[in-house]
Parts: C-alpha cells; sequence; structure tokens
C-alpha cells in the first residue's frame, strides 16, 4: 500500500481483500503523499465496482478530502476523453454511442449487399470486429488478415463499412470507448501530454481482465512517470472469449523493468477446505505467478459431491437439500446460490423451485436500459444530441406514430444514401420532393423540423427539464396507453421513463456543467456497463459463475459438474 518508488503489481488471490488495498492506497496518495486528489484515477471494470470503491474511499478519506477523484470503469475514461479530445479524431459534440442492438442492426443493414445472411452469420461478425478492435486491427488491416479466407473477408468487408457507417453518424460503439481515446493520445502529443499531467497516478483493479487495447492506454498515460499500482490474479482470469489477456501481467515485466510484485495470498472469504480443493484444481493451470491461498477461518464443513441421473433429478435434489438445510439450520433463502455455467441450465431449476414455491432472483434478466420504452425514449434523446444518428431516427420516426410509413422512410434512405447524408439532413433537401408526396413529405418535416428546435433547445435547457419536454411533446404516456394491454401495465412502463428523467436530473445536479449530450452518453455508458436488476429481498439466487465472480453466500451449490460442460467444452 506504501509502496510508491515504481510501477506495482499486487498480485491478490480471490476473497484476499484488494479493493481494500486499492482505497487504502488512494487514502495514502492524498494524505501522506500529498497528491491531490484530482490528479489520482482509478478505474476498474464496472459501475458497481467503481461507486464500491469511490464510496469506501470516500468514508476513508470523511469525504471532502475526496473531491475531484476519478474512480470509473476504463469506458468512462475512455468517453470522458473523447468529450474533451474527441473533435481532433473528426468527432462532432453530441456524439452517440451504439449499444449491442444498435451495433447488430447496422452489421444486418450492411450484409444486405452481398453477404450469405446466415443464421447467426451477423453476430458472428460482430464479435469478429469487436476482437478486431481488441487487438487493435484496422479495418484495412483486417482485410490484409483475412486474405485467402473468404468467412474473414466478407467481415472485414463489414468492418470497413460498419467503420465508415459509424463515424458518418457521429456514433461510437462500445469498443470504440477504448480504441479512439487510444488512437487519439498515440496520434496528438499535446492531447497526450494535458492527460499524463491530469493523472499522476493511476490505479487499475482486475487487470488480469484488460485487454491489448487497454494495457496500451494504461502505458501511454503513466508515462513518463510510471506512477502505476494494478491489481489482479491470473487465476481469476475468466473473460478470454471477450478479449481478456492475462498475459498482460507478464508484459508488465517487461515494459516496466523495475516493477515491484507483492502477493495476497490470504483469504478472507472461505474455509480452509474450500481453499484446498481450489488449490488442486487451480494447481493445473499453467501459472505466470505461483501463489497459494490460505485461510484463518478454520478448516469448514466437508464438500459434498451429489450425483443424479439427469438434470431432472439433479434439480430434485439440490431443491430438495436446500429446504432441508433451511428448516434445520434456520437460514434464509437469501443465503443460498445455485451457479451454472451457462443460462440455459437455470430452466429446470427454476421449475424445481417453482414446484415447491421457493422465491428466486434469476441474475441476468431483463435490464432497465433493455426496455422498450426505455429504448423508445433514450433513441429520442440520443437523435437530439446527435441529429446524424439513424439508428435513433428509424427507431422514432413513428413512434408514436405520426404517418410516417415504411415507404418514406425506405425512400428517404435511398437519397440520404445516393447523397451521403444522414437522414435528418437528407430530409431538408429540396430534391426529396421527387422521391415523396406532398403527405409523406409534410408528415416527415413535421417531424424533423420539432427535432431540430429540440436540438436548439439543448444547448440552454438543463438536461432533465428538455428530457420532460421531449417526453410531453410526443405525449408517450397516450403512446402506452393505446399499445399496452392494460392501463396498469402502461402506468409502470411510464414510472419506469420518469425514473430514467429523475436519474438525469440526478447526474446533472452532481455537474452542472455537463450538457444534454453529455448526460445521454453518460446514460447509454451506464445502460451498457449495468444491468439495473434488482436482486433485494430473501430469495434464492441463481446466477452463472461469470456473474458470481467477487460474490459472496454462507452456502453455494455447484449445478452441472460434468465433463464437456464444466469447463466448458470449447474453453
Amino acid at each position: 500500500m506504501r509502496y510508491i518508488s515504481g510501477p506495482l503489481l499486487v498480485l491478490a488471490g480471490a476473497g484476499s481483500g484488494k479493493t481494500s488495498v486499492i482505497t487504502r492506497k488512494i487514502a495514502w496518495l492524498i494524505q501522506e503523499c500529498g497528491i491531490p486528489p484530482a490528479r489520482i484515477a482509478a478505474v476498474t471494470f464496472t459501475n458497481k465496482a467503481a461507486r464500491e470503491m469511490k464510496t469506501r474511499v470516500s468514508a476513508l478519506l470523511k469525504g471532502k478530502e475526496s473531491k475531484g477523484l476519478t474512480v470509473s470503469t476504463f469506458h468512462t475514461l475512455g468517453l470522458n476523453i473523447l468529450r474533451r479530445d474527441g473533435h481532433l479524431l473528426g468527432y462532432k459534440k453530441g456524439f452517440s454511442i451504439f449499444d449491442a442492438d444498435d451495433s447488430l442492426s447496422l452489421i444486418r443493414e450492411l450484409m444486405k449487399d452481398g453477404s450469405a445472411r446466415a443464421k447467426g452469420a451477423a453476430e458472428k461478425i460482430q464479435w469478429q470486429i469487436s476482437a478486431w478492435k481488441n487487438a487493435l486491427t484496422t479495418p484495412q488491416e483486417a482485410v490484409a488478415l483475412a486474405a485467402g479466407d473468404q468467412t474473414k473477408t466478407g467481415a472485414a468487408f463489414i468492418y470497413t463499412e460498419y467503420t465508415r457507417n459509424l463515424l458518418a453518424c457521429n456514433t461510437l460503439d462500445f469498443d470504440d470507448l477504448i480504441l479512439q481515446p487510444l488512437r487519439l493520445l498515440q496520434t496528438h502529443a499535446d492531447a497526450l501530454t494535458q492527460w499524463q499531467n491530469r493523472i499522476h497516478y493511476l490505479l487499475v483493479d482486475e487487470y488480469q481482465d484488460t485487454n491489448a487495447c487497454q494495457y496500451e492506454l494504461v502505458k501511454l498515460i503513466v508515462r513518463p512517470r510510471n506512477a502505476l499500482t494494478v491489481v489482479g490474479d491470473d487465476d481469476q482470469s475468466v473473460y478470454a472469449w471477450r478479449g481478456a489477456q492475462p498475459e498482460n501481467l507478464v508484459h508488465l515485466q517487461s515494459d516496466f523493468t523495475d516493477l515491484k510484485v507483492i502477493k495476497l495470498e490470504q483469504n478472507y472469504r472461505s474455509t480452509g477446505r474450500i481453499l484446498k480443493a481450489a488449490n488442486a484444481l487451480i494447481g493445473n493451470n499453467p501459472h505466470i505467478f505461483e501463489k497459494r491461498l490460505w485461510s484463518q477461518l478454520g478448516f469448514g464443513d466437508p464438500i459434498r459431491v451429489m450425483q443424479s441421473r439427469d438434470e431432472e433429478h439433479e434439480a430434485e435434489r439440490v431443491v430438495s437439500q436446500l429446504l432441508h438445510h433451511k428448516f434445520t439450520q434456520r437460514t434464509d433463502f437469501k443465503d443460498y446460490a445455485l451457479l451454472y455455467r451457462g443460462n440455459h441450465q437455470a430452466r429446470v431449476f427454476e421449475r424445481a423451485l417453482r414446484e415447491q414455491r421457493i422465491p428466486y432472483y434469476l441474475s441476468g434478466g431483463t435490464s432497465f436500459f433493455e426496455r422498450t420504452e426505455i429504448r423508445d425514449v433514450m433513441a429520442y434523446f440520443r437523435l437530439v444530441s446527435n441529429p446524424d444518428d439513424n439508428n435513433a431516427f428509424l427507431r422514432v420516426a413513428n413512434t408514436p406514430r405520426r404517418e410516417i410509413g415504411t415507404n418514406t422512410l425506405e425512400n428517404l434512405g435511398n437519397y440520404a444514401t445516393q447523397r451521403s447524408l444522414s437522414l435528418m439532413d437528407a430530409s431538408f433537401e429540396l430534391g426529396l420532393t421527387q422521391h415523396l408526396n406532398d403527405r409523406q413529405l409534410n408528415a416527415l418535416q413535421r417531424f424533423t423540423q420539432w427535432a431540430v428546435e429540440m436540438s436548439d433547445l439543448a444547448k440552454e435547457e438543463d438536461a432533465a427539464t428538455l428530457a420532460r419536454k421531449i417526453i410531453t411533446d410526443i405525449r408517450y404516456d397516450l403512446w402506452l396507453e393505446e399499445t399496452c394491454d392494460n392501463p396498469k401495465a402502461a402506468e409502470k412502463r411510464m414510472e419506469n421513463v420518469l425514473e430514467l428523467v429523475a436519474w438525469m436530473q440526478r447526474i446533472t445536479t452532481q455537474d452542472e456543467d455537463r450538457s444534454f449530450a453529455d448526460t445521454v452518453a453518460r446514460i447509454s455508458l451506464l445502460g451498457m456497463l449495468d444491468s439495473a436488476d434488482d436482486s433485494s429481498g430473501d430469495q434464492v439466487m441463481l446466477m452463472t459463475l461469470h456473474a458470481a465472480k467477487g460474490l459472496e453466500f454462507p452456502h453455494v451449490f455447484i449445478v452441472g459438474m460434468e465433463e464437456g460442460l464444466l469447463p466448458h467444452r470449447v474453453s
């Protein structure tokens, strides 16, 4: 914690107190080393982890001393860099951020012009584009690398067009929030110097989950001071499938020759028996750094192994054992977790729990930001922030209905493509009269003129006030009443919309200088990083092993421990 003479790697085993290391080190840097909070940044991978870290630092510093401290996700840090300097790469203020569905929609649109549209093909191309971006591979390099491979050549062509379309729409996707800041700092020395002067000390959590892009960004920011602390554990790397490179821990030693390594091997979470089993399994892994977890919590209860005929029998036995244990030990349902490798395994356990009337919570359900009403309203906000956002335009042009049909949008789209314009800009062109009749043109321009007026208001109104005006103007409450099955459903969905506006109000209260566009970008990113599920209450937790990482439960059932399933056959 007190080591500041050079770059530091804290090799922290599971349950060894790594969050305490980071939070206490931040407090040490501020209180004992005299580094201003505004010159310190700590980055992690989820908003939940960032919030917890910030809360703990504030408690250590009694709140006031932490003013100006940056504790955020990698993607939020990238967003902040682009908010300030994105114009250097050709981005205009108010750029949009595509989520996975927006990205997939654009890829499918691009595949109409030649690529086969087999089931799952778009998703495979989306994954490949993300992998290329995380590996710092440009579209031009992807084309060269794909030579001779028909499938990859098609994906590389889509990648090229996809990149061109994003820039034309003043839009970034999730991966761009790391890739584009990196490219910006690599190609603009003045911007790099400003950010290096802004961040005098950088701390990184869950370092084994960083990809090539994130590692390069870290190296750029910390030079030349090399004032860096990273916390990681190669044995906890479970995200290789999405580009994580635990070998970045090895690269640290070659890139920072004066790196100091400190191991945290005492586990404060589990008993000795659990750690003995874990160490035996982990011992089979190829190791970058050797370590062995130990505990002072006693040896603990035996680990039970239950054999079952099939998955139905397994679910029946697990639920029966859970009920028996609960009533004999007087525990709560929330003390239990059922963990599995893949989401598809949950169904049979859900059925068994329902049959016994046991309350449960299924992790990974529909996120707040995935609800139809939230996606509708966010698309309006995105369009007002960034009139070039064609995806947002298409989603809301006739929602609620305003007599802008598919024929109007198809003709507008064809004309916009011919003229290399956004849909919004194309709607005001005189030449459009040759493609739409008077009724179609009037309906379209009533909508686009209103959107332009809202964009103008965004320059002077605060975010929450403008958000309420937009929702009132489009009469979204009436649209919900028309389209929902019953008044109660419409009321519930409108409450979700109002909660979104309240969220915007809280964000602008925290930062009064934040524009409408900045607020919309911030909320878009929250939706991609967080699932707004409510897992409170006395209920059994059902979740994947990936989702359970870092969580604690008194009693755990790991189900589906079968060859080919855990570990998965493609691991």
